[in-house]
């Protein structure tokens, strides 16, 4: 199947301006965590209180957030959950300097103001701020081990510069996608690292299809200069990276309208991934690899001309 038929776009001519637009996204994305003082994380790695609660009567969000919200609690997150008719609902609350019992705090304060609607308590969890801590650090490292993997299986599978590219690329992958959580002052939970890190796997998914054509038309094109075969890669995997971008983005779209709100933020993570990843492959990774290739590496004759 072709989205369109044979392109011959001069995308990468066209590098500089990606560079521009993807510099200006990420010091954006950096001003904004300095400005909100690093990266709001949910109590997955603050540690706080969560309960799952089920009513039996209709209930909305500000009536619960109103009856919690004189108790000094700190930070209330409040997420309806499950289809229209059922009345569940996921509190959160962020831990508290004194350690109190929050969980009985909050069964105390709905059962007086909810007297008429009872409830059910279907499910408790309570996330310490030493574990929350651990959990963010290895939440970090996770990250950090999947782009070293990834460094070395590229470096192992082509050849050194196209892992740089690769990796380069997803990095900026998650600092554009982490930028916009920032601007948007949404919270980092453990299922919004898991969206980054199949963000990291889609994106590199993208960019190997797109390496292995660079890499056939090496062997093949050996009169044409590299800015060219990579050019010619481009154009010839770009039909493919637009539909599967959008077959993908389909989903996840609608997995964010009709997902509900505990994977909102999750779905959202990834719509920004899936478009900031088939961006970078095709405007960051293939780029870098020719912008190695021309300042590090002998060039022969047939392939001296460069890329304006």
């Amino acid at each position: 199947m072709q989205f369109f038929g044979e392109t011959h776009f001069k995308l990468l001519e066209m590098r500089r301006y990606g560079y521009i637009f993807s510099t200006i996204a990420i010091v954006i994305g950096l001003v904004s965590l300095l400005f909100h003082g690093g990266i709001r994380y949910s109590i997955d790695f603050t540690g706080g209180t969560s309960l799952h609660l089920s009513f039996q009567e209709d209930i909305t969000s500000g009536q619960l957030r109103d009856s919690i919200t004189n108790l000094g609690l700190g930070s209330v997150e409040i997420k309806k959950i499950g289809l229209e008719d059922e009345n569940e609902y996921i509190i959160r609350v962020e831990q508290s300097e004194e350690g109190a019992e929050m969980a009985e705090t909050l069964e105390q304060k709905l059962s007086q103001d909810f007297s008429q609607n009872p409830y059910e308590i279907l499910q408790v969890t309570e996330i310490g701020p030493k574990i929350g801590g651990e959990l963010r650090k290895a939440a970090i490292l996770s990250i950090f081990i999947a782009l070293l993997g990834i460094l070395i299986y590229v470096s192992w599978r082509f050849e050194f510069k196209f892992a740089i590219g690769a990796v380069a690329a997803l990095f900026h992958d998650v600092l554009i996608t982490l930028g916009i959580f920032s601007l948007l002052n949404l919270e980092i939970s453990l299922a919004v690292v898991a969206a980054f890190l199949t963000i990291v796997g889609y994106s590199l998914n993208d960019t190997i299809v797109v390496y292995d054509r660079i890499r056939e038309n090496l062997k093949i094109l050996r009169r044409d200069s590299y800015d060219k075969v990579i050019n010619k890669s481009l154009n010839q995997t770009l039909s493919r990276t637009i539909i599967t971008s959008l077959t993908t983005l389909v989903v996840v779209v609608i997995l964010f309208i009709f997902g509900g709100e505990v994977i909102h933020n999750f779905s959202f993570a990834l719509i920004i991934g899936v478009l900031i990843g088939t961006y970078s492959s095709i405007f960051v990774a293939s780029p870098l690899v020719f912008e190695w290739h021309k300042k590090f590496e002998s060039v022969k004759p047939t392939r001296a001309r460069t890329a304006n």
